[in-house]
Order: C-alpha cells, then structure tokens, then sequence
C-alpha cells in the first residue's frame, strides 16, 4: 500500500529536471566559450585616450626612458594658451592636448596652486599665472639679439612699411619673440607670441634652411605625420623655398601661409648656446607684391641680418 505523504515520482517529472539541468549546463559552456573570444576594453581610460595623442610625443616618450609624461602634459597645457587664447576651460584645454579631461582637471589645478595657471570663477575658466610671466620674461630677458635687433627692426618696417618679427623655433611653429609695425594704417597682425607654421610660414622655412641635416630630416618627418594629405603641397613649398635661400639667401611665403599675406626671412645662428633664430617681414599681399619684397626689401633685410651678427659677435 502506498504512502499517501510520499512525494509522487512521476516519470514525466523526472524528465522535465533532467531536461532543465541540461539546458542550464548547455548555457553554461557556451557563455564559458564565449568569453574566451570576448576583447577586453580597456581598463585604463586615461591610457587608451592618450593613445590617440600628437605623434610626437607617445613617439618621444617611446624612444626616451629619460622622458616624464606627466611633466610634459603640465608643458602641453600652458602652451595652449596661445596668443589670442587669453582665457580656457578644461574642455577646451582637453581637445588641444587631447587628453581626457579628468587629466586636464588634475594638471589645471597643479598648475594653479603653483601660480602658473589663475582661475577666473565668473567663467569658470583659466588664465596665465604671475609664474609664468615671470618664467617668460626671465627667457625674453636673456634674450640678447632681441634688444640688439629691435631697433634695427623698427628702422625696417617704417621703410618699407611692414611688419617685422624675429622668432624662435617652438617644436613644429617659430613664436615671436619681438615684433615691430611701421607707420602703415594696415599691416599684419602679429604680436610678441604668436606662432607662425614651420612648414608654410617664411620664417619657419628659413629655419629649416640653416638647421642641421638631422634636426631637418626629422622635422620633416614629424610634418609628413602631422598632416599626410597636405603633405605633398607642403612638401613641395618647402623645396621651392630652399631653392630659393640657396641662389636669393632668404626664404619666402607668398599666398602658402595665409592667401592674402606675402613675406620673406632670414635665419640666422646668435651664438651662446642658442638655436637658430631667424627674422622675416611681410605685409598683406595687396600692399607688397613678391617682386618689391625680393628687389627692394631683400638687400634691407640681408643687411639687417648682417648686422644683428656684427653685433652678437658671430660674423667677423
């Protein structure tokens, strides 16, 4: 006679649980299959973000041991405050570094506590700090060949009514270190720090043209990487231009850096450690034609050059 409180053990029943616990064995298998195709995003934000950073600088931090990338980040941030670019956000900073921007956060506000950087709170935004201005003018204050050619420079741009600037190299632009204007109501628009293109400018070709081999070569290189497409025209302007200090002695720009702006330059070696310097002038291109800036201009600003050299003891 059989139990009434015993549990059934119904065939159908025993089935439906052996049926269960092999479609849970079968999902089983399959999710261990699949993870071991499964790619892994990364877990490091900031490291995969900064993958797709300027060519120069993962390339830099890969070929130097030596190098500290946090210390160049915190450099990469005050160099965005570019002439024009008094004041910046995070966001802002982020895109021109590309970097994320809880980096940008953590290096603004270094920055900040140590005076290079100012924070504006009704913009929410940043400015250069005291630090940094003492930073530049402590460099500018060395800088002997800008109180030597500055008068120089102003002699020039009244006489022809140009604009004048010397400048120094800073890694792919040339900055101005000095600038002069003539008396002309309508002349470039160029300022102590600005930057002009190695690449297009007439200044950052006359660099090219005195620097060594090697430097040239890998400036060459890292142009070639920074813009493949335009490289090609660039390439070709920089050429022509060579060509041209090699028979003229200065380098020129007319209609490649700007479309309405025409100029020429002169590079030169100050002496004392420093790099290659080089001066250029130019003007709007319905003010100054290439012909008045290479006949009439071009002995002006050879002299200049000539005698900036006497001066600084580099040229006998």
């Amino acid at each position: 006679m059989r139990d009434e409180t015993a549990p059934a053990t119904c065939p159908g029943v025993r089935c439906k649980k052996l049926k269960g616990m092999r479609r849970i064995a079968r999902r089983r298998n399959r999710l261990e299959k699949g993870s071991q195709h499964m790619v892994r995003r990364p877990i490091d934000t900031e490291l995969a973000t900064a993958s797709s950073a300027p060519e120069s600088r993962s390339a830099t931090g890969k070929k130097d041991r030596h190098f500290v990338t946090a210390l160049s980040r915190g450099l990469e941030v005050l160099a965005c405050f570019r002439s024009g670019s008094r004041m910046l956000g995070n966001q802002e900073i982020a895109e021109r570094c590309r970097l994320p921007k809880s980096t940008v956060s953590r290096l603004t506000y270094t920055l900040t506590k140590l005076g290079y950087l100012h924070y504006v709170k009704e913009s929410g935004k940043y400015r250069l700090g005291t630090a940094t201005l003492a930073l530049g003018s402590a460099v500018l204050g060395r800088f002997e060949v800008r109180d030597l050619a500055r008068p120089l420079m102003q002699e020039l741009a009244d006489s022809t009514g140009t604009s004048v600037a010397l400048g120094a190299r800073q890694r792919l632009s040339m900055v101005c270190v000095e600038v002069c204007k003539g008396n002309a109501v309508l002349s470039l628009n160029m300022e102590v720090g600005m930057r002009l293109p190695l690449a297009s400018s007439a200044i950052g070709r006359s660099y090219l043209a005195v620097c060594s081999d090697g430097e040239r070569a890998d400036l060459l290189d890292q142009l070639k990487e920074l813009d493949h497409v335009a490289w090609p025209a660039l390439k070709q302007g920089i050429e022509r231009s060579l060509a041209t200090y090699a028979e003229l002695g200065v380098c020129t720009s007319f209609g490649e850096w700007q479309p309405d702006v025409n100029g020429i330059a002169v590079a030169f070696h100050p002496g004392n450690g420093l790099p290659a310097m080089a001066i250029t002038c130019g003007a709007p291109a319905f003010k100054v034609t290439p012909e008045y800036l290479l006949n009439d201009v071009r002995p002006l600003l050879l002299e200049l050059v000539r005698k900036v050299e006497e001066g600084l003891g580099v040229r006998s």
